[in-house]
């Protein structure tokens, strides 16, 4: 186990919620690689923990479908496969799509505004190459459509799946060639919801989407 298993303290979370973070994004991030054994007590001793907090956090990541259960084995990083893709990315793409409609028709001036920042902002960060950054920022592009819906049930089912959508974004974002053609699908999007059209806005969403799904199964084969 390598040295980038160290907890930052936060004294506004608990220790159980430090310890979920650390070992959520060394999978993110595939510092800690699919099919990798997570065994508690060697755990505990690198983040310099006791086993429960590591136990907890184990417990939850596998709510998250970052984390499996093998009898007689314990707990292990959950592997990237093209079936858990498909199902993932085909109720992404089916929410987005509805997501993009509701937006098109109620998004507000001021939101538009927000989306164009968060576009921008996005592209600056692309340039820091740090994934976790470029990550955030293009959920928070996604996050502003989101609320331009005014559907909050939506809202709600789109959060409950945020994570498992989260480890695909990432390994999407591994591929710095790609970013400049993100950026060009974002605007697109855009150009389509101040424009009104719902059926640009679902064609440039389902773009956006099967790119993203077309790049990752390239990665998976190797």
């Amino acid at each position: 186990m390598d040295d980038f298993l160290k907890v930052t303290m936060n004294e506004y979370l608990p220790l159980r919620d430090v310890v979920f973070n650390t070992l959520r994004q060394a999978i993110l991030k595939g510092e800690l690689k699919p099919g990798e054994r997570l065994m508690e007590i060697q755990l505990a001793d690198r983040l310099g923990v006791s086993r429960t907090p590591v136990r907890e956090a184990i417990r939850k990541l596998e709510l998250e479908g970052l984390v499996v259960m093998i009898p007689r084995k314990g707990a292990e990083v959950a592997s990237i496969t093209e079936s858990d893709l498909q199902d993932v990315l085909e109720v992404r793409r089916a929410l987005e799509e509805l997501a993009g409609s509701k937006a098109c028709e109620r998004i507000t001036k001021e939101e538009l505004v927000k989306l164009k920042e968060a576009s921008a902002e996005f592209e600056k960060i692309i340039d820091s190459g740090d994934l976790t950054m470029i990550a955030d920022a293009d959920m928070h592009f996604h996050d502003i459509i989101y609320q331009a819906t005014g559907n909050a049930r939506l809202n709600q089912i789109l959060n409950n799946i945020r994570e498992q959508m989260y480890r695909y974004r990432m390994e999407y974002l591994k591929d710095y060639k790609r970013h400049a053609k993100l950026v060009k699908e974002h605007e697109k999007i855009i150009s389509a919801l101040k424009a009104g059209n719902q059926e640009k806005v679902r064609d440039a969403i389902i773009v956006h989407i099967d790119n993203q799904k077309k790049a990752i199964e390239k990665s998976l084969k190797g």
